[in-house]
């Protein structure tokens, strides 16, 4: 059964209308459909023009402003100036496939971070435990064998005891 794309629809008085929920949205109920990967658009309530990139601006922008932002000035000047450019049509793709580059990498990443720490910590704490206590006991293996090979035996197989005269 093929899903439907779930439509918001944008009034004058910039209020963001679900159609889904027959109810009222603000801006942050828009960003976690983004993030909840909802299928959406939003269209103007009279019209019916699209708006869905503008408001997926809007909430870039807004959070832009407040933390620590993603894009600098610099990348933004640099997207400007593609603007009008020949390239203008290649740029959108291009990004698009960078970025999903950059979400496959940070997804086969994070697969392997989960791999290598196993269940828990724990499993993770408990075996360098191991390795490190055999390494350990290698070691002092290798240090008698070597000390066993350095220090003479006495005559008569005893250490330590007194010469007779």
């Amino acid at each position: 059964m093929a899903q439907t794309k779930r439509t918001i629809k944008k009034y004058p008085n910039r209020r963001l209308y679900d159609t889904e929920i027959s109810s009222y949205i603000t801006l942050e109920e828009v960003r976690q459909l983004v993030l909840d990967n909802e299928d959406f658009e939003v269209r103007d309530a009279k019209s019916g023009e699209d708006l869905t990139r503008s408001v997926l601006l809007q909430i870039i922008s807004e959070h832009e402003d407040k933390g620590q932002p993603m894009l600098s000035p610099q990348l933004l000047s640099q997207i400007i100036r593609f603007y009008g450019d020949s390239l203008q049509g290649f740029m959108g793709p291009y990004l698009e496939r960078s970025l999903q580059v950059f979400l496959d990498q940070q997804t086969q990443f994070r697969s392997q971070l989960n791999s290598l720490m196993g269940q828990t910590p724990w499993n993770t704490l408990n075996d360098l435990t191991e390795r490190n206590m055999a390494a350990f006991q290698a070691m002092q293996r290798g240090l008698m064998d070597t000390a066993a090979q350095v220090m003479p035996t006495p005559p008569g197989g005893a250490r330590g005891g007194k010469k007779s005269g």
